[in-house]
């Protein structure tokens, strides 16, 4: 893979505090800038006011909170996301089933793979 760009910051929305960490430090090895984690749809919306993500790593269940207005911010404003859920592929609500879908439990090489797809990282 080539050399990353550090201002690619990618936002974190995960409620699990050990997976944002392992989420965190796998991108930032990687060479990815961080934004968050957010750990709650009002938190990530709040930080969506005064940023703009090259990319997402979404879950869509925030401690039972379904994060799907903020996937549809996300598409809205033309940034790229990825799913890590659970839930797999049929938990995407329907209107966001064109988005990639990391299940969970999933592997860092997976996750930063995903991640510099989206990015458009060779």
């Amino acid at each position: 893979m080539d050399t990353i760009d550090a201002r690619q910051r990618i936002l974190i929305i995960e409620d699990e505090t050990l997976v944002a960490m392992l989420v965190e430090d796998a991108l930032q090895e990687a060479g990815f800038g961080v934004i968050g984690p957010a750990r709650t749809v009002a938190e990530a919306m709040s930080l969506l006011q005064g940023e703009r993500p090259h990319a997402v790593v979404l879950d869509l269940n925030l401690a039972g909170e379904c994060s799907g207005g903020v996937a549809d911010l996300l598409a809205a404003r033309g940034i790229p996301f990825v799913v890590a859920t659970g839930y797999g592929a049929a938990g995407v609500p329907a209107n966001h089933r064109n988005a990639p879908v990391l299940p969970k439990p999933y592997d860092p090489a997976d996750l930063t793979a995903a991640v510099a797809r989206l990015c458009r990282v060779p």
